[in-house]
């Protein structure tokens, strides 16, 4: 049962990473069309619009592999998840209900209209298929982070006789105070993904000496929005989402900060090894009394350490814990200093023609994928060793009739699987930058304002 559970973690975690990739990109996006929407609909050229018109391509394919990817995780519920389906699948399915509603409905459907309508109808149609683009894009990811919120925070729920849960009201699941800084720091993160998608191609058509026009529009929007969600990351919203867990989820944030012993004047540590033998950090770089302070607002105030909890109540996997949120940490500064630079060399009208700045922009590309990636295992592995924090064990959720064996090949069916798509995808965005954005307005574009 023990290796049939971590097989079942390890495939979860593999599809969930491997989805999260496409949607991260395309939630960012839809708000970059809307933007680019409005400023075709205020400036009366055509500029824009084919702007618009070459992202919308970019998001189709971001949006139909995520579909493809999310299909099968959203299926694991019942494959390998099977008990706390039972368990919680009278709370968890009403939210997963409404995100494919808008993530498949409104979302798909007015992507159709972009995609296949755009020379039949008039450009304030186009930006009210935008608009509604945006909302089904946005309102799809508050409806996933609901459910992820209320399994790190559970609120608004009844217990039946059977022992199931059943939502106690959808208004206090859907206000849940720990989704607000979780969907805001997740869609931050989703804005910083597309703007540095956004800044790389724009270098790189600089770099080519290629589409200039265009480039310069990506490049200085990508820029300036990706300076403001890099800052917004660390703070208010990064800085708000460690404190709601060193408040509801303590054991997290000590397993996170690499901090074993409770302290007064806790430090921050910058760099450090973790040594679970000796319950102390390795080589420690330190900002002193920084937790304290940033946690607490208070330099002396105690911080618990991982010696205040019982050890069966600890993260199995603390050092990769350890790691993924320092990773994460690290690479948000990155994000801003690299957007600072960008952002400065742009205010002196020097950026386009900077071509080592030009190169960190396009080499920078992956980097905001690297950080959302080790900021979601910090997430989901710092709240084991349970499913639903407090009330459910991980080890209780598995489909009991599912072995090793079976997740096994399901696994490596899987890891194949989605390198031939990784593939795919990847040779499909770079024919579609090998293409350029489109010179020319179709002639139905005419129809109207």
């Amino acid at each position: 049962m023990e290796i049939a559970l971590q097989y079942d973690r390890l495939q979860f975690a593999v599809t969930a990473t491997f989805h999260y990739l496409f949607p991260q990109l395309t939630m960012g996006l839809a708000l970059f069309l809307l933007y680019f929407r409005t400023r075709d609909l205020l400036s009366g050229g055509d500029h824009f619009h084919e702007v618009a018109r070459f992202w919308t391509g970019i998001f189709a394919l971001s949006f139909a592999f995520g579909v493809v990817t999310g299909i099968p995780l959203e299926f694991q519920f019942g494959t390998n998840w099977a008990a706390f389906s039972n368990y919680a699948g009278g709370i968890i399915g009403q939210t997963l209900a409404m995100e494919g509603v808008f993530a498949f409905f409104l979302e798909s459907s007015f992507l159709g209209v972009l995609l296949f309508g755009e020379s039949r109808v008039s450009r304030r149609v186009l930006w009210v298929a935008s608009a509604m683009l945006f909302a089904g894009a946005w309102l799809s990811g508050y409806f996933i982070l609901a459910t992820n919120a209320w399994m790190q925070h559970p609120v608004a729920y009844q217990v039946l006789d059977n022992g199931h849960l059943v939502v106690g009201s959808l208004w206090e699941l859907l206000t849940n105070p720990w989704l607000f800084w979780e969907f805001s720091h997740t869609m931050t993160a989703a804005v910083a993904t597309g703007s540095f998608v956004m800044a790389a191609v724009g270098a790189l058509y600089l770099l080519a000496d290629r589409h200039l026009a265009h480039a310069k529009t990506y490049v200085r929007t990508g820029v300036v929005a990706g300076a403001l969600a890099s800052i917004l990351l660390i703070t208010p919203t990064g800085h708000e989402s460690a404190r709601q867990v060193f408040e509801h989820q303590p054991i997290k944030g000590a397993a996170f900060e690499g901090l074993f012993r409770s302290e007064r004047g806790a430090d921050i540590l910058l760099i450090g090894q973790p040594n679970l033998e000796t319950m102390t950090i390795d080589n420690p770089l330190v900002v002193p009394s920084a937790l304290s302070l940033l946690v607490y607002y208070d330099l002396y105030a105690k911080v618990k350490g991982l010696d205040a909890f019982p050890p069966h109540e600890w993260p199995d996997h603390i050092a990769l814990l350890y790691f993924s949120y320092h990773i994460m940490a690290g690479l948000g500064t990155w994000l801003v200093v690299v957007m600072g630079l960008a952002l400065l060399w742009l205010w002196r009208d020097r950026l386009f023609t900077s071509g080592w700045l030009l190169w960190l922009l396009l080499l920078s590309a992956p980097v905001p994928y690297i950080a959302t990636t080790a900021g979601w295992m910090t997430a989901e592995l710092g709240r084991q060793p349970w499913l639903v924090y407090g009330l459910f064990r991980t080890a209780e959720g598995i489909s009991p009739l599912v072995h090793s064996g079976n997740t096994l090949f399901t696994l490596l069916g899987f890891l194949g699987l989605y390198l031939a798509m990784g593939l795919l995808f990847v040779l499909l965005v770079v024919e579609k930058l090998r293409q350029g954005p489109a010179e020319q307005v179709p002639v139905g574009r005419q129809i109207g304002k």
